[in-house]
């Protein structure tokens, strides 16, 4: 009996450190992972405090001094200020169409019964599997024939076209998870469809909707593709644009390079940050309810 007890006794320590090693191994395969996302970022951070010269001995060592210097030079090489302002532009108003035209267009799929749904649902998943570089040369065509080129409102147009396949989709299974009760009892009190949509569903999908406008601000602020494609204009380039002004003909000063980086990625990095919880709940919130 005693010698029956050890056996189990030491098969569930066996069992116990093969679940330790196997959470063991786990951990250090994410720490892994971890350090191979973030290590290039402190690169970028460091490695924009150097100088010219230090960084061509060793792309690795940390800078000997801090040179600040190159954040200034960075702002004035790229006129920074202007290209921030042409990318919030963009962006703002590309995030403000893509979240009305998702919450409108979700809402219908989600609740209104009308021949076509399906393949208007169709459509838009064929629209998450469309590569975008595959379409920048008719687009290109398309807008130099038209006169829509060069303007301050070009970008916006590919980037609310391109980018409302998946808050589409999200914001209708969100709304899918609404219990249709509450619409129902706003057209007892009289509240027609579109009051109902836009004072009754809107508060209630603004988890979904807040998610949506976080993840498109990213996809506007760092799309590079259609702006270099269709501006030309030097007074209308985007922050990712001004990247290219650090590479001469002959060499590239990289510590500037990576100062200007950083000044672009901050915006990116501040909303992720502040914001980064809920994008996560929002995400899980419309694949879960639907």
């Amino acid at each position: 009996m005693e010698q029956a007890m050890d056996m189990a006794a030491a098969e569930r320590g066996s069992a116990n450190l093969a679940r330790l090693i196997k959470k063991l191994l786990l951990n250090v395969i994410m720490m892994l992972f971890s350090a191979s996302c973030i290590f290039p970022l402190i690169w970028i951070g460091y490695s924009s405090l150097k100088t010219q010269s230090e960084f061509s001995n060793s792309i690795i060592s940390l800078p000997q001094k801090l040179h600040f210097s190159n954040y200034a030079e960075a702002i004035k090489l790229t006129n920074m200020l202007q290209l921030s302002w042409n990318s919030a532009r963009v962006t703002a108003v590309s995030v403000l169409a893509i979240v009305l035209i998702a919450f409108a267009t979700g809402y219908l799929i989600a609740r209104v019964r009308f021949k076509g749904k399906r393949l208007m649902v169709v459509y838009y998943l064929f629209g998450l599997l469309v590569p975008i570089h595959a379409l920048l040369v008719p687009v290109y065509l398309l807008f130099k024939e038209s006169g829509l080129a060069d303007q301050w409102y070009t970008l916006i147009i590919p980037y609310v076209a391109f980018n409302l396949s998946m808050p589409i989709l999200l914001v209708a299974s969100y709304i899918t998870g609404i219990p249709k009760e509450i619409e129902e009892a706003a057209a007892i009190d009289g509240l027609g469809f579109s009051r109902t949509m836009f004072t009754i569903i809107l508060p209630m999908a603004a988890p979904v909707l807040t998610t949506v406008a976080i993840l498109q601000f990213f996809s506007c602020w760092n799309e590079f593709s259609f702006a270099l494609v269709l501006l030309k204009d030097e007074a209308l380039r985007t922050v990712p644009l001004g990247m290219s002004y650090f590479k001469s003909q002959h060499s590239t000063n990289y510590p500037q390079l990576m100062a200007g980086m950083v000044l672009s990625i901050l915006p990116v990095a501040v909303v992720y940050f502040a914001f980064s919880s809920r994008i996560v709940a929002g995400v899980m919130a419309g694949a879960v309810k639907g």
